[in-house]
């Protein structure tokens, strides 16, 4: 059964999609983050939480990218 993280069972063109989605998602988080810090209407742990959500799609998009990039032998 493949779990939502489970990249190796997708084909290029969909983990392409995927990363431009994840991608997407985390540049908004990065601009919700800035105008909640800039109008300083956000607690610190809903700034936080935010955070974490960025950090984790970070790491979704580095498997992504380590997946789509050939090994290249030196």
């Amino acid at each position: 059964m493949q779990t939502p993280h489970d990249f190796s069972m997708k084909t290029d063109d969909v983990l392409r999609l995927e990363l431009i989605v994840l991608r997407d998602e985390h540049r908004d988080l990065d601009q919700a983050i800035e105008a909640l810090i800039e109008k300083g209407t956000a607690d610190q742990l809903t700034v936080q939480r935010l955070k974490k959500k960025k950090l984790l799609l970070k790491d979704k998009i580095a498997v992504i990218e380590d997946r789509l990039t050939p090994d290249i032998i030196a």
